[in-house]
């Protein structure tokens, strides 16, 4: 069964990789007699060209791999690779940034930048001339061992001359008037140069290189054949750069293209500045006649639909992005581009308030390409979508319905079924504090008091009668509405703390409900849950040194706060030489709260 296309390209791919590019462009080439039309496979044969240095072939491969995709990116880093090989520096980096036009990758960034980074070497050593010929770093080393050259290194002006030649190339042009610096670029490049004469001898030298000429009395000796140098082999010279290659004959119908994508791009051009000084009508026109012209760049239908977004017209974006993904997938476009038009399609309707379909193509667009951005986007509008839902099932009926089935399951023994119950009735409405209570107590006789009494200070929290809980509020701050509701709040969370042997706290508890208890309807029930609380207090304080109390209370930041206040150590140093006094105190509602803590905490004994 013959290969196909694709079979062949993964093993061009291996071939590549292991560096076999001769059996790499045999396979690519195979791939391309089945899809003539596939840019990628021109693009891998490129590459493979270049690897064998072939880079005429390499350019015209890539310049027929842009000719089926002009946006493509990779094309334009294979195109302006080949055109650095053939040392076409200015080309090159046209290629390079052209590709950086269509896509900002680190690639063509890259490439572009080891362009410019060549083309500045060769234009600093055309500049040297024979000066390029001394800086050799291993230059002394050669003429020391050469048999003609060493003695020059025992005279120390020519050593010095040499070292200023070394340090100051342009000086070179003047070795030509010492017969001794001729005998040392022979060395340093490998030649002897006086077993030359004539022309046959200046073939080796240096351009703009003149024997010097003989003086007229001196005979001419006769041509000697030349001597193997004992200096160092010379290292290849830099193969000269070939001419870059022809550009691919373009038919009429090529021209007519190239023609229309400049007209397209220009359009483009003019569109964006119009885009960002708001002049919206006149960007559209300009983004729909790039895309009559050359309708291969979907970039010109994504710039229409932003116009569109930011015109008020979502459904028209839409539209233009849904087009854009059809086409683009056709074209085989950029993913990034497929991305980023279902993301504009996902911000439209977030725009219109369709959330679902808002996190539809949000998600559509990361599975092309994972931005920041459009993942920012989705996880808003996923936590908007949870907070519509979580809204629409409040409904205070089957709040009230599901809190009676609680109750019975309450009554009944089955507290875990009642916590379920709550739990729906709380879901239903979570602005009643009633559910949290029930459940509150449902959770005690599981025994899960942290769960107990996390419930029991929200049913505070989302009652508005409870505002002002956290601060000891007076009785003056609650409504009549609901005080007996907060009362058995307070009641229930000092029976928690009271459980998880946080008495003092408990004890605070008990007495912020005994101040919202104005109808007195809760003052025995408070009472016997004090009672209780001072007993548990009395009985682990009474093996309790003053020492041991005084370091367990500090414990508490909240005591430590207070007993390293300036102003309630010196009310403390006062009620021990005048404890009448403390009552005097606590007429502010401030120091009363502060004087309460301490005496809870049992720092303070009242008998």
């Amino acid at each position: 069964m013959p290969l196909t296309a694709n079979a062949l390209k993964d093993q061009g791919n291996k071939a590549f990789a292991a560096k076999d590019y001769d059996k790499a462009i045999d396979l690519f080439t195979q791939a391309i007699a089945i899809e003539p039309s596939n840019h990628v496979l021109y693009s891998n044969r490129s590459a493979a060209n270049a690897g064998k240095r072939l880079y005429s072939q390499a350019l015209e491969d890539a310049t027929k791999c842009l000719s089926i995709n002009p946006i493509w990116g990779k094309g334009y880093a294979r195109k302006g690779a080949a055109l650095h090989g053939l040392r076409s520096y200015d080309l090159a980096i046209a290629a390079y940034e052209e590709g950086i036009r269509y896509e900002d990758s680190p690639a063509l960034r890259k490439g572009l930048q080891e362009v410019r980074d060549a083309k500045a070497r060769d234009a600093a050593d055309s500049q040297l001339g024979l000066g390029r010929i001394f800086q050799d770093p291993n230059l002394i080393g050669k003429l020391a061992t050469n048999p003609r050259t060493q003695k020059y290194l025992a005279d120390p002006s020519f050593v010095q001359k040499l070292q200023m030649m070394q340090q100051h190339p342009k000086l070179a042009e003047s070795a030509l008037s010492d017969p001794r610096m001729i005998d040392v670029m022979g060395v340093a490049m490998g030649i002897d140069i006086q077993g030359f004469s004539g022309d046959e001898g200046s073939t080796d030298l240096p351009p703009g290189f003149q024997q010097p000429q003989a003086s007229a009395s001196a005979s001419t000796p006769p041509p000697s054949p030349p001597r193997a140098s004992t200096s160092a082999p010379r290292p290849a010279p830099e193969p000269a750069p070939e001419p870059p290659a022809e550009d691919v004959e373009m038919t009429e119908e090529e021209r007519e293209e190239a023609k229309a994508k400049a007209e397209a791009l220009e359009l483009k051009a003019k569109g964006s500045a119009l885009y960002k000084e708001r002049k919206f009508d006149e960007a559209a026109e300009c983004f729909s006649k790039a895309w009559e012209l050359y309708p291969k760049d979907i970039t010109f239908l994504t710039n229409f639909a932003a116009v569109s977004f930011e015109s008020g017209d979502y459904d028209k974006c839409i539209e233009t992005c849904e087009k854009a993904v059809e086409e683009g997938r056709s074209l085989r476009a950029d993913y990034k581009l497929l991305a980023k038009a279902l993301g504009r399609i996902g911000s439209a309707y977030q725009q219109k308030g369709d959330l679902t379909s808002a996190s539809k193509y949000f998600q559509k667009s990361l599975t092309e390409h994972r931005d920041a951005a459009i993942l920012a986007k989705l996880q808003a509008t996923e936590k908007a979508i949870a907070e519509e839902e979580r809204k629409a099932y409040i409904d205070p009926a089957k709040s009230a319905l599901a809190r009676e089935e609680g109750n019975a399951a309450f009554k009944n023994g089955d507290f875990a079924g009642s916590v379920k119950l709550y739990t729906e009735s709380i879901k239903r409405d979570p602005s009643d504090a009633k559910g949290y209570n029930n459940r509150a107590a449902a959770y005690m006789k599981l025994l899960a008091l942290p769960e107990a009494l996390k419930d029991a200070e929200e049913a505070i929290k989302v009652d508005p009668t409870f505002g002002m809980s956290c601060l000891r509020p007076s009785v003056h701050a609650f409504a009549n509405a609901g005080i007996h509701l907060a009362v058995k709040a307070y009641i229930r969370k000092a029976n928690i703390l009271h459980t998880m042997r946080e008495h003092t706290k408990a004890l605070e508890a008990l007495q912020i409900a005994s101040e919202v208890d104005t109808a007195n309807a809760h003052t025995s029930e408070i009472q016997s849950q004090e009672y209780k609380i001072q007993q548990a207090l009395f009985a682990q304080r009474a093996v309790e040194t003053e020492e041991q109390t005084l370091e367990r209370a500090m414990r508490d930041p909240e005591v430590a706060k207070i007993m390293t206040d300036p102003v309630m150590q010196q009310i403390l140093q006062q009620a021990q030489g005048n404890p009448a006094a403390l009552q005097d105190h606590m007429k502010s509602p401030i120091i009363r709260e502060k004087i309460m803590k301490l005496i809870n905490a049992g720092i303070i004994k009242t008998r």
